[in-house]
């Protein structure tokens, strides 16, 4: 069945010790009577793929790790015998053909069935009746999803064809660091510039001045590149289908992560390569967001090789798998929602700076975002900044506290937008209530704009020398199923620029303290007029529209941002 990107329940998983422990201590070099010996790694199931996106599942597995000597695998109905001359993974499937993107080992292949419902997998030592080396249950298998064994005996399910990356270190750069609304132009300055290549990633896309830009770029004989998501909340819009089509028509190679083999909730990344330059920023690239037309987001250029190449990289892995389809292909029979871009205009006070980063780090989503950012907050000793959109509780939100325990300055403001202004209200008055009662320095408002932007869309934190931007909204889903991209970058000098910017935010020209719900919702609240508000709340949050009033990204109603 074709995946709505909302995943299915994880039921996870019992796992039974491992003859590395049956039977007490082994002798090296020891011998069992089925030939397996001690020096070999212990025998264990180490993967499944029970639910396939296929027609009758076809290319269902289990991965094994076996030592040398005989097994047997059962399921509880049918018993597969296998004999192992070396150590080794043993892939066991009934299709092996049938594997999509197949994993390292020898195949055996066997009658194997597994159900999506649940299944208990058992591996002993020799025949039917030998001693229980490794035993797995599963419940509720999610399609088109590995249940994998981490080396530390953890356990977790992932898409196939996604594998979690390590955080890449890039290095000192010399960047740009500029704000939104106040700073148009910075965003798509490298892709007016690009001799060689532009690869631009994105949630959204709606912007005529990028596609014009673009454009231009592969008219002079540059490689471009675009990858986005083709579920975002509400549905692509009119808009961005006719430039999508202008794109191709011109030559840009244009795909979107959709469909049943899709390995993120939401292709939620905000990033762009233009030749040596990295763009990241917490922004779509539609009016309302690189365009300056309305929301408050922060955003670099690091003119670093190390920091292009390792996002060309990134983007090449996201773009080289099934779930990227050509734009072409997508479209086909398609109906797209109608928009209105955002048209607004704000003073221009925070103009871009040429800085030096001492250290940059590329952190991705799904894997390492989150710790990373956590690691950043944890590493304060004075003060740590946060701008968000909204916040959930988890490990960010903790972090931000266990600052402020430690006598840590902690400051959190949260978007004013209409969509999530009661709920930061209430999150503002909760948390404030506790820092009081607590005795800790840790304070929240709601953004007051003033005019100097319309809503918090930005993603960042500033800890003491360290600025954090990118995608990455402080949720569940965005740090564990989106594909998130964020750079944390240290350096005074970047830091005293996105921090200035936030104490202009936090003061008149942005930031209400006490969690005071704004004037719209406090009317709206008031009788019956509440319910008809709640309705359209609900509904623009589904169906806000690109650069239009509403929220075009959520949690469950997508990734606000």
């Amino acid at each position: 069945m074709g995946r709505d990107r909302r995943r299915g329940t994880l039921v996870l998983l019992l796992v039974v010790a491992s003859a590395a422990v049956v039977g007490g201590a082994a002798t090296a070099g020891a011998t069992s009577a089925d030939g397996a010996t001690a020096t070999d790694a212990a025998p264990r199931v180490v993967a499944l793929l029970p639910n396939p996106v296929a027609a009758g599942d076809a290319g269902e597995y289990v991965r094994l790790r076996l030592p040398r000597g005989n097994w047997t695998l059962s399921d509880g109905e049918d018993r597969i015998r296998i004999e192992r001359g070396r150590a080794g993974a043993v892939l066991v499937t009934d299709d092996p053909e049938a594997i999509v993107a197949p994993p390292n080992g020898s195949v055996v292949a066997a009658p194997l069935s597994l159900s999506n419902a649940g299944e208990r997998l058992v591996l002993r030592r020799g025949g039917p009746d030998g001693t229980v080396v490794d035993e797995v249950a599963y419940a509720d298998a999610p399609e088109g999803e590995r249940w994998l064994r981490d080396a530390d005996g953890g356990d977790r399910w992932r898409p196939v064809g996604y594998a979690p990356r390590d955080p890449v270190a890039l290095g000192a750069a010399n960047a740009t660091a500029f704000v939104l609304p106040d700073a148009p132009g910075a965003a798509v300055e490298p892709i007016r510039r690009a001799e060689d290549r532009v690869l631009l990633a994105g949630y959204t896309f709606a912007s005529e001045r990028v596609a014009d830009d673009l454009i231009a770029a592969r008219e002079r004989g540059v490689r471009v590149r675009v990858l986005l998501d083709g579920a975002p909340v509400g549905g692509i819009t009119d808009v961005q289908a006719r430039l999508l089509d202008r794109l191709v028509d011109a030559g840009v190679d244009v795909r979107v992560v959709s469909g049943p083999h899709a390995r993120f909730r939401y292709h939620h990344a905000k990033y762009a390569v233009a030749d040596d330059a990295a763009v990241v920023s917490t922004e779509n690239w539609k009016p309302s967001g690189t365009g300056g037309a309305d929301n408050r987001g922060w955003g670099v250029v690091l003119r670093s090789p190390t920091a292009a190449d390792a996002l060309a990289k990134l983007f090449a892995a996201d773009r080289g798998w099934r779930d990227a389809v050509p734009w072409r292909t997508f479209r086909a029979g398609r109906t797209f929602t109608d928009a209105q871009p955002a048209t607004g205009s704000h003073p221009r006070r925070h103009a871009p700076a040429t800085v030096r980063v001492e250290r940059a780090t590329l952190l991705t989503a799904p894997g390492n975002a989150e710790a990373g950012v956590v690691a950043v907050v944890d590493d304060a000793e004075r003060r740590v900044d946060v701008l968000q959109p909204t916040v959930e509780p988890g490990a960010l939100l903790a972090a931000t506290r266990r600052a402020a325990k430690r006598g840590v300055r902690v400051r959190l403001l949260l978007s004013n937008a209409w969509y999530v202004a009661e709920e930061n209200a209430a999150l503002v008055d909760s948390l404030n209530r506790w820092a009081d009662r607590a005795g800790v320095p840790f304070e929240a408002r709601v953004a007051d704009p003033g005019g100097a932007f319309g809503k918090v869309h930005a993603k960042g934190v500033v800890a003491d020398d360290t600025a954090v931007v990118g995608s990455l909204n402080w949720n569940p889903t965005s740090a564990g199923e989106n594909r998130e991209v964020v750079v944390a970058l240290e350096g005074a000098g970047v830091a005293d620029y996105y921090r200035e910017s936030f104490e202009a935010d936090w003061r008149g020209e942005g930031g209400r303290p006490g969690g005071a719900v704004p004037p719209l919702v406090a009317v709206a609240a008031v009788g019956a007029a509440a319910g008809t508000v709640l309705y359209l709340r609900r509904r623009l949050a589904f169906d806000g529209g690109n650069g239009g009033p509403g929220p075009s990204e959520g949690d469950d109603r997508g990734p606000i941002g």
